[in-house]
């Protein structure tokens, strides 16, 4: 797949904690649908406020989701940061078209929102959008958005990740006041992806049961001039069992390998020969048990601008990579293309139903995933992932990553 890096996915990982209802406009799928033949959805005209992206939004937003058509399903606005997710309670309307937040709500400063929207249209097609928004942030300070959520259970690959809100000039000075601990006790370094990203992981995948602390200290240390952090807490997470996925294109099939042993194989469809998939090992950090999935958002346009695909309710979807890697169900292709083509533009595929079975392939995976699970992907015609795009870290050795430290 050939996108253009945009990073997306930001702060704590809160598809954790709602993947059964999150969606969002996404990368790639599968060759042979006629998307022109599929009728209007409501996922074109979900409308939330504020948009997609934004920053520096008022305490007193607005905040609000509207429909034109059709009739809200599910609607829930999370603050995504600090001690764990928080819930901004509201309504939905009696019509079915709007959704506000409750008489009086004021929304936290210096704080990660997103907005998880499934609506049905007048046939009980279901489509949905995810969206996120930041807070204002007081004067001229600093924070840094991180992920995986306080007091979550991840898998081994997880690797620890913070955008700041603003570029960091004095790196050392930020990276010394975030102390990252496990037990048992393993050597963690951090790496600088420019200057508003830092990562931290260990030279191997975590051991399964580690507990792993995240002391920070960043109260007025000065990030640059005039701007000071205004952090100061102790979080942290537990590392689950150990999950890798061995996806091979060449092959059409995924070895999915639990604590070491073989869990199964799985026949799959990867890149298509002009989109191929990237090689390399990708940290699983969304989950949704549906999804958008708009070519245009990642580059794949038609002439008059428009997707070459626009799907709005792709099942059992699982983010890789920033860009819009996915590995996700497909209902759409042939169950022969399954082990036997790559079909896709960019993407993994597993054999999905229309609406999600969880008897299929797919389902089955996504049952039996969770954030910070590791899908590796070898013998693809592509590069190897950029290790900035998404949790792509574990693609550097162990020296390489260490010298991306402001510390060494």
């Amino acid at each position: 797949m050939r996108h253009v890096l945009k990073r997306a996915g930001q702060g704590m990982a809160v598809a954790l904690a709602w993947a059964g209802l999150m969606a969002g406009l996404t990368g790639c799928t599968g060759e042979g649908l006629d998307i022109g033949s599929k009728p209007r959805s409501p996922g074109e005209t979900i409308r939330v406020t504020p948009e997609d992206g934004a920053k520096g939004v008022g305490s007193d937003g607005p905040l609000e989701v509207r429909l034109p058509s059709g009739r809200l399903e599910r609607v829930r606005v999370t603050q995504i940061e600090d001690d764990g997710p928080t819930e901004v309670h509201g309504a939905i309307s009696e019509d079915g078209l709007r959704w506000n937040p409750g008489k009086g709500t004021r929304l936290d400063l210096a704080a990660k929102y997103s907005v998880d929207v499934v609506a049905l249209d007048g046939h009980g097609r279901r489509s949905a959008r995810h969206t996120t928004f930041t807070t204002e942030v007081p004067g001229r300070r600093f924070i840094g958005y991180f992920k995986p959520e306080n007091r979550s259970t991840v898998g081994t690959g997880m690797i620890v990740s913070f955008d700041f809100n603003r570029a960091i000039e004095n790196r050392a000075a930020v990276e010394r006041a975030i102390r990252i601990t496990s037990e048992p006790p393993v050597e963690i370094a951090g790496h600088w992806f420019g200057n508003e990203r830092l990562d931290f992981r260990p030279r191997e995948y975590w051991k399964p049961g580690t507990r792993v602390t995240i002391d920070l200290r960043l109260r007025d240390v000065q990030a640059a001039p005039g701007a000071y952090g205004i952090q100061q807490k102790t979080v942290g997470f537990t590392v689950g069992r150990s999950q890798v996925s061995l996806v091979d294109a060449t092959a059409h099939t995924m070895e999915v390998r639990r604590d070491g042993g073989v869990l199964a194989n799985l026949p799959i469809t990867a890149g298509a020969p002009k989109s191929t998939t990237y090689n390399g090992k990708m940290v699983v950090t969304e989950m949704y048990d549906v999804t958008r999935m708009n070519g245009a958002t990642v580059g794949f346009k038609k002439r008059d601008g428009k997707g070459e695909y626009d799907i709005k309710d792709v099942p059992h979807a699982l983010r890789l990579t920033d860009s819009g890697t996915f590995l996700h169900g497909n209902y759409w292709a042939a169950p022969e293309t399954f082990g036997s083509a790559n079909v896709s533009h960019g993407c993994v595929g597993l054999r999905d139903e229309k609406g999600g079975s969880p008897d299929a392939p797919a389902g089955w995976f996504f049952d039996r995933s969770m954030i910070g699970d590791v899908v590796e992907v070898v013998n693809s015609k592509d590069k190897t992932v950029d290790p900035a795009n998404g949790l792509g870290g574990w693609n550097l050795d162990w020296d390489v990553w260490k010298a991306g430290s402001a510390l060494h």
